[in-house]
């Protein structure tokens, strides 16, 4: 059975990256391995051992063009709306919170957030499916 360890975006900025993650979601360095022409910053918390990979590369200026292939990485939080308000007050600058049913259920509540990179980041209520 094949396990989910991390996922990887290129970032502009080390510093502002890292302090974004740490602010929003806990997220710490657990490994920075620096390279010629490039730093891998790995990130996460206590709660999985799952990690954001921040890929730095040196001399780089000019922002990353996401494409329209990207869509989003998700975190699943305890009370979204004690996060949302923890967001605003960090100046996260969150979107507002949003309810989405099926067939007349509720199927998840959530907001979303840009990273500095402008890389959208789904904040989910844990609920059904969403743990």
């Amino acid at each position: 059975m094949a396990k989910a360890i991390h996922m990887m975006i290129r970032v502009l900025d080390e510093e502002r990256s890292v302090a974004f993650y740490e602010a929003a979601f806990g997220l710490a360095v657990a490994e920075r391995l620096a390279f010629d022409g490039f730093t891998l910053v790995y990130l996460r918390n206590g709660a999985a051992d799952f990690e954001v990979e921040l890929t730095v590369n040196h001399g780089r200026e000019e922002p990353y063009a996401l494409g329209d292939g990207y869509g989003h990485i998700a975190f699943a939080v305890d009370d979204l709306e004690a996060e949302h308000a923890r967001f605003t007050a960090a100046g996260l600058a969150p979107n507002p919170i949003r309810d989405f049913h099926r067939e007349g259920a509720l199927l998840a509540r959530f907001f979303f957030v840009q990273d500095p990179d402008g890389y959208r980041i789904e904040v989910l209520q844990k609920h059904g499916r969403y743990r």
